[in-house]
Order: C-alpha cells, then structure tokens, then sequence
C-alpha cells in the first residue's frame, strides 16, 4: 500500500467522522432524546449514576450501517 491510498482512506475515515459527529450533534439540538430513548438503562442512587444507552447505540448502529453502506457503493462505482 502506497502513502498516496493510506492518505485517501484515512481522509475518507475522517470526512464521515466529522458527517456522523455533526449529525449527532444536530440531532441533540433539535431534541433528539439520544440517550433518553425507551429502552436505554438508567440507574441513579445517591452518589452514583448509570447509564447504558442500549436502544440509541442500536440505533446509532443502524444508521452508521446505512450510510457507511452508501458511501461504499458510491466508491466501488
């Protein structure tokens, strides 16, 4: 492997971490309840809190499938 794909690819990875991150971070200012959905576990007691999101880290794996899944067959064209 050359350095002139390495580059590419490793451009390619940070163009779609910084579309998936924007797109979390519109969601959360439009009052997406990630983190609140039904299906996410929350404990609290006194001093101590816990937090497993279940159903968004479904949900976020749902979506960064499909669009990895498009921007896949937009390359392989």
């Amino acid at each position: 492997m050359d350095f002139s794909s390495l580059g590419k690819g490793i451009l390619i990875l940070g163009l779609v971490l910084v579309v998936v991150g924007g797109l979390l971070w519109a969601l959360g200012r439009a009052g997406v309840p990630l983190g609140r959905l039904p299906g996410d576990i929350r404990i609290e007691r006194d001093g101590f809190s816990c937090l497993v999101p279940v159903a968004t880290m479904i949900l976020v794996s749902i979506l960064l499938t499909v669009l990895l899944n498009i921007i896949i067959r937009l390359f392989n064209r």
